[in-house]
């Protein structure tokens, strides 16, 4: 196509009348017909050669042998802790569930640990999803499904009765259909720049939460560079230095190729300071590093390469630490295509980070190294949230975050598909709410179960497992 054509391509494509909003409600609406929302409460019986180990086993594939273990015993803690390991498993268990056919940026790996605090380019605290591992092209249905079920299981850990378990997760149905209706009728730039600040938050609780609520602020905005830096180094010889702590974080001269850290860091950092914009280039530029080590991270991501570096600015009390991710291919790749999948896994990783969060990480960026595939952001800048410990939040305040979790979800579901059409098959009343509650439900038991074999696997000698996940 010469360059004349793809100009009048484009052209075309801004001159396209689009559907009014009452229009998209209404194609939304139809699509009930071919699609009853209370359908969705349905989860197939398991097929007889499902095996949620061998899916384990076939992660552990990728990742370096030696943290597989700690995967395996931070998942055995509880079922909410397996829930959190267990995208693949709960993606192969939704392909066979029916959804609209309305595509979204996806999380794929939705749950309620992976949605809290974190700041602004304007450090402003925000909240919203903050994992995006898993994110691909993907049904809208498949977050929220993932997210109620996380709820659930949640607040069972929590020590919630069964009664309230199901309140958990259809709150999270109910706050991410009513905030979708309210996307749905705004222009597009008034939802790009919408966010969940920190007034929508306290608003969403109980009054006797709000000191505890207040708290969490607090402790999010003191996870600054500076409170990194005393948590995490020592002083050397008057030079900080990242703390080893094994096998947890570890200071190795050779990576697992048996090369020279510092000589692959320097072929990475070329590399990802190609993916930053120019200002942002410049800015950092200005750091020198100082030190580098592996740190395990997460449930789900333990055992993929992942690195920390300390940088210092204009003098030592100037840190900044960046954490270098592994990104591997997508759990929903192997079910729905889009135009990552043959692609840089970490700029997949980026491009869905911003398309969804709304205010990304100025030091976003990603890298290709020797055919793996990285991510780069700042570590623990502003980042907080609820803490789902037993004894640290009580289950009624639990349910009320879960609506909190449902607008979350929703706010990013409607930066990046159509907000009116997926608000117009949701409808006014609470009938996928409880479709989905009920879904949640059966989840749950299926939750439990995978557990339970997880649990018997270790047992036999099947799965390593760490003496300490922490």
């Amino acid at each position: 196509m010469t360059r004349k054509a793809t100009s009048r391509a484009i052209l075309a494509h801004f001159t396209t009348p689009r559907l009014s909003i009452a229009q998209r409600f209404a194609a939304g609406k139809a699509l009930r017909e071919q699609f009853p929302r209370e359908a969705h409460s349905w989860l197939p019986p398991a097929p007889y050669d499902r095996d949620p180990i061998a899916v384990l086993k076939a992660q552990a594939a990728t990742r370096l042998k030696q943290l597989v273990p700690v995967r395996h015993a931070r998942m055995q803690e509880s079922p909410f802790a397996f829930l959190r390991g267990a995208a693949a498993i709960m993606a192969g268990d939704l392909v066979a569930t029916p959804h609209s056919g309305l595509m979204v940026q996806a999380c794929g790996d939705m749950h309620v640990a992976n949605i809290g605090l974190y700041a602004s380019a304007e450090r402003n605290l925000v909240l919203a999803i903050n994992d995006f591992d898993e994110t691909h092209l993907g049904p809208w249905e498949w977050d929220l499904k993932r997210l109620a079920a996380s709820a659930l299981v949640a607040a069972e850990y929590l020590g919630a009765d069964a009664a309230r378990q199901r309140e958990a997760a259809r709150m999270i149905a109910t706050g991410y259909r009513t905030k979708l209706r309210e996307y749905g009728k705004m222009g597009f730039m008034r939802v790009w720049y919408d966010h969940i600040e920190q007034a929508s938050v306290l608003d969403a609780f109980s009054v006797d939460a709000h000191r505890r609520v207040k708290a969490t602020f607090a402790k999010a905005r003191g996870r600054n560079h500076l409170q990194v830096l005393g948590k995490m180094t020592d002083l050397v010889d008057d030079q900080h230095r990242i703390r080893e702590l094994h096998p947890f974080v570890i200071r190795e001269t050779h990576t697992e190729d048996g090369e020279a850290v510092y000589e692959v860091l320097d072929e990475l950092l070329e590399a990802y300071l190609a993916s930053l914009p120019e200002d942002r280039r410049i800015l950092l530029r200005r750091y020198r590093v100082v030190d580098v080590a592996r740190k395990v991270v997460g449930v789900g991501s333990v055992g993929t390469r992942c690195w920390v570096i300390l940088l210092t600015g204009a003098d030592d009390d100037d840190p900044l630490f960046l954490q270098v991710k592994e990104a591997q291919p997508s759990v929903l790749a192997p079910y729905f295509t889009s135009e990552d999948d043959s692609g840089n896994q970490g700029r997949r990783v980026v491009r869905g980070q911003r398309m969804i969060q709304g205010s990304p990480d100025i030091f976003l960026g990603w890298c290709d190294l020797r055919g793996r595939h990285f991510y780069v952001r700042q570590l623990r800048d502003m980042k907080g949230g609820i803490d789902i410990t037993p004894g640290m939040v009580k289950p009624r305040h639990f349910v009320e975050y879960c609506q909190l979790c449902g607008w979350a979800l929703a706010l990013a579901h409607a930066k990046s598909g159509d907000a009116a059409q997926i608000a117009g098959y949701l409808g006014k009343s609470e009938v996928m709410d409880e479709a989905i509650a009920d879904f949640a439900v059966a989840y749950g038991q299926r939750t439990r179960e995978d557990h339970a074999l997880l649990l018997a696997a270790i047992a036999r000698g099947e799965l390593p497992v760490a003496s300490e996940a922490r």
